[in-house]
């Protein structure tokens, strides 16, 4: 993982804990469309609390007697926090959807539409978080921070999340472009390190000493790719291009997309310094009200519309079919690419085919503020804010707040991101 620099360099982070409770980190989708109430398919809004996306979308389709495909959902949420969101299944009416009694979550509305949830029909997300053992007696610097992240944008870095339980989803995915399925599986089945526990430790260690089926055997119910990839190389005596082949493609494709998440947090590191929003002459800029992109030819022209916020510059997620800048920016996107070794082709070969796309390189928090509060578990800072789809509330806490603060905030399911 590259170093991320933070925006606020000179802002003293505050100390803080979070996540010490399910309730400290409260998230509540907001949908890109409401649902028409006539269809075949039913939507409904779950609370869920201690459980990942995947976990629920599980338990609910083993108690619907569905096929877990069948279950759609628009983002995926953190197992430690109390997160409301909107899932969709065809063929179950409303009524047996509102039944349903569950460990861990209950279903809140339910009704009818026409077509599946998909990922990404969202339009953003609204957080409370609750930061403990912090200094509250700093909340009008805490203020003046947000304030000035509300007004120049928070850096657009994928959260640590995005990599997976162990950090190192996006190695899988460089080796996979790279076309290094031996080196792929290694880091995806062996190379046990101090993040793995139990029998996932134990079942890393079988691999590295070549036993395949005990490996296989060894692994918990829930990792079902790491078991297909461990079968198919003990039925074919270690071929590693056909085990990484036997990967559900949603999975190879999570890895993919954790590498295109690390070269774009290269991007917005190496522009950071001269600042997110400043634009530079054949930059691809974003407009956020519309979501589309355009080309940059006078950069002075358009630099007014940066500063008030209506467009931003845009980084690369790399693919065999994404734009490409011009001038400045598009000789640094492309150093970088040379730097890894690859080619806009590397993207598009056996079992992948990675289009790519653009995304902006800020994002501007809403509504948000700060205020101090107590409970039953003690005195904390509590944050209130609203963030656009496929932006990480973990990018904008880190600018505040560091040491354990840092690690807590992604405690939970280290497999929830890679769906």
């Amino acid at each position: 993982m590259i170093d991320q620099p933070r925006l606020l360099a000179d802002f003293p982070p505050l100390p803080g804990l979070i996540k010490q409770h399910c309730e400290d980190f409260v998230v509540e989708e907001i949908p890109l469309y409401p649902a028409s109430g006539e269809g075949t398919h039913t939507y409904f809004l779950i609370e869920k609390r201690g459980l990942s996306t995947m976990q629920a979308v599980q338990d609910i389709a083993r108690a619907l007697n569905v096929r877990r495909r069948d279950i759609g959902y628009a983002g995926l949420k953190d197992a430690r926090a109390v997160t409301r969101q909107w899932l969709s299944v065809e063929h179950v009416p409303p009524e047996t959807v509102r039944r349903l009694e569950l460990g861990g979550l209950r279903v809140l509305e339910a009704t009818r539409h026409g077509n599946k949830l998909r990922l990404g029909h969202l339009a953003g997300n609204r957080f409370v978080v609750k930061v403990r053992e912090t200094e509250a007696g700093r909340l009008g610097e805490l203020r003046d921070a947000l304030e000035h992240l509300c007004r120049v944008g928070v850096p657009n870095y994928f959260g640590q999340q995005r990599f997976g339980g162990r950090g190192d989803a996006w190695e899988v995915g460089r080796a996979m472009v790279r076309g290094d399925a031996d080196l792929a599986l290694d880091i995806m089945l062996g190379r046990p390190s101090a993040a793995d526990r139990g029998a996932v430790l134990r079942a890393r260690r079988l691999y590295e000493q070549g036993a395949y089926g005990a490996a296989a055997r060894g692994w918990p119910g829930m990792f079902r790719d790491e078991r297909r990839a461990l079968k198919s190389l003990q039925r074919t005596g270690g071929d590693k291009r056909r085990a990484l082949l036997a990967v559900a493609a949603p999975l190879r494709r999570f890895y993919v997309a954790a590498y295109q998440s690390h070269l774009f947090n290269c991007v917005v590191a190496r522009r950071l310094p001269a600042g997110l929003g400043r634009l530079l002459g054949g930059d691809l800029a974003c407009v956020h009200r519309s979501g589309s992109v355009f080309q940059v030819g006078d950069a002075a022209l358009e630099q007014p519309r940066a500063d008030a916020f209506e467009i931003s510059p845009t980084g690369p997620l790399f693919g065999y079919r994404m734009s490409w800048p011009a001038g400045e920016p598009g000789r640094m996107e492309a150093q970088l690419l040379a730097a890894e070794g690859l080619e806009r082709d590397s993207f598009r070969r056996r079992g992948l085919r990675v289009k790519g796309g653009r995304r902006a390189l800020r994002f501007r928090p809403l509504e948000a503020k700060a205020e101090v509060g107590a409970d039953g578990h003690g005195a904390y800072l509590e944050l209130r804010f609203t963030l656009p789809s496929g932006c990480y509330a973990t990018s904008l806490l880190r600018e505040l707040f560091a040491g354990q603060s840092t690690r807590a905030k992604i405690a939970g399911s280290g497999r929830e991101e890679r769906s």
